[in-house]
């Protein structure tokens, strides 16, 4: 009896072994008042057709981020996080943009890149006080508004006129409102169970982010490849489309829909495992559909296709 009971519990115990050595813990763990770095660059090209014509625009955006951890409940962390440099560069047929949050910028510009470069700088000199919790989710900003306020109250300052003004405004809103901070700040940190997970197992993701004026719902499934050493590969599939009951977007005096947009997004992650931080992601995303655009007198359907790639990768 007892040669039984030892055999039974030895089996046991190797059952564990086995477990742990195909189980990781993938979850947020990040040391209070270390400050960790991390670069996301894309590339993007949208070919839409707007009364016939083939329009084609380019674009790379170069986002880094610093995240610390400055407290944390049983529930979540409360991190400082900055955008250290927001850089976006625009092809539009030719016509060039570049908006840099390492330049000053000018509010008062004739330009709109001087505007948005401007709010860009405002952003990246303060930092956003998130609540996450340990998958990554953005539970809240707290000082978003404050901070969304602070950077907007000169738009005052804005010496553009008419549909042009009106437009740079939106975007400008657009771009640092609670959503749009929130979607920015998932970009680096919200793809993890937030508990432990076995090699082959899968779960799902839903977010909604706003992306250029657009309220989006992104459903990702994940699956976990495998773990070498402090290394947890995975890879990743998201279906994109309009957020339900997403209202359209206004800009320079047009209303703009967009319920047909559908999209379909690749990614292959190295995630560390001490961290829950990424080490190194590719992504490949392609978008279709048209928008509805509808002003006073005039409605049009301009089909759109986007094409993209991006990688974020852990900056030492």
């Amino acid at each position: 009896m007892m040669k039984k009971i030892f055999l039974s519990i030895t089996a046991i115990l190797f059952c564990i072994s086995i477990m742990a050595q195909n189980s990781v813990i993938l979850k947020m763990n990040l040391e209070k008042n270390k400050v960790y770095r991390l670069n996301a660059v894309s590339n993007q090209t949208i070919i839409q057709t707007v009364n016939g014509n083939q329009q084609t625009i380019e674009s790379k955006t170069d986002y880094t981020a610093s995240i610390k951890v400055v407290d944390a409940t049983p529930d979540f962390m409360v991190a400082e996080v900055r955008f250290d440099s927001l850089i976006t560069n625009t092809n539009t047929m030719g016509i060039t943009m570049k908006i840099s949050s390492v330049s000053e910028g000018d509010i008062k510009s004739a330009k709109t890149d001087e505007i948005i470069s401007y709010v860009m700088n405002r952003l990246s000199k303060n930092a956003l006080y998130t609540k996450i919790d340990f998958s990554g989710k953005v539970l809240d900003i707290v000082n978003a508004k404050m901070l969304s306020d602070q950077i907007l109250k000169d738009t005052s300052s804005i010496t553009l006129t008419g549909p042009t003004a009106s437009a740079v405004k939106t975007q400008l809103i657009n771009l640092v409102n609670a959503k749009s901070l929130k979607t920015m700040v998932e970009m680096f940190t919200h793809f993890l169970p937030g508990k432990q997970i076995v090699i082959g197992e899968n779960w799902t993701v839903t977010e909604n982010t706003n992306s250029g004026g657009m309220s989006l719902e992104i459903t990702t499934g994940y699956h976990l490849d495998g773990v070498n050493g402090d290394v947890a590969s995975v890879t990743a599939e998201s279906d994109i489309k309009a957020a339900a009951n997403s209202g359209p977007m206004i800009s320079g005096g047009a209303t703009i829909t967009y319920d047909n947009i559908k999209g379909l997004s690749k990614s292959k992650m190295m995630i560390d495992t001490r961290t829950g931080l990424i080490v190194s992601t590719t992504a490949k995303t392609h978008i279709a559909g048209n928008l509805g655009v509808s002003g006073p007198g005039f409605s049009m359907q301009i089909p759109m296709d986007i094409n993209g790639d991006a990688k974020v990768t852990a900056l030492k």
